[in-house]
C-alpha cells in the first residue's frame, strides 16, 4: 500500500469535519499526525484541484477568522459566506468562537 502524501492526509482530516463546524490549520495538522505543520495545511488546501470534495472552507486560522489569501478578498467573502450558510456565526470582529464551532 503506497504512504499517502501529506497533503492527502490533511484532505482526509478535513473531509471530516462535520457541517457548521470549523477547525485550524493547526487542528488539521495535529489530526493528520504531523503536528506543527499548519502552513503546509494552508498550501494543501490552496493547491485543491477545481473538482475536489473537500470542504476547504470549515479550516479557519487560530484567531477563529477566515485566513487572507493571496486571491484576494474574494476567497475570504466565498469562505465566510459558505460558512454563514451551515450556520457558523461571525462576530462584530469577523471572528467565529472556536468555544461554539470547532471541531474536534
Amino acid at each position: 500500500m503506497a504512504l499517502m502524501s501529506s497533503y492527502e492526509r490533511f484532505y482526509e482530516v478535513v473531509r471530516r469535519v462535520p457541517r457548521g463546524r470549523v477547525t485550524t490549520y493547526g487542528t488539521v495538522a495535529r489530526e493528520a499526525g504531523l503536528p506543527g505543520r499548519a502552513r503546509q495545511v494552508g498550501y494543501a488546501m490552496a493547491a485543491l484541484p477545481d473538482d475536489h470534495d473537500v470542504p476547504w472552507h470549515r479550516v479557519i486560522n487560530a484567531k477563529g477568522e477566515v485566513s487572507t489569501r493571496a486571491g484576494g478578498h474574494a476567497f475570504e467573502r466565498i469562505q465566510r459566506k459558505l460558512l454563514e450558510a451551515e450556520g457558523v456565526r461571525f462576530d462584530e470582529r469577523g471572528r467565529i468562537s472556536l468555544e461554539d464551532f470547532s471541531w474536534p
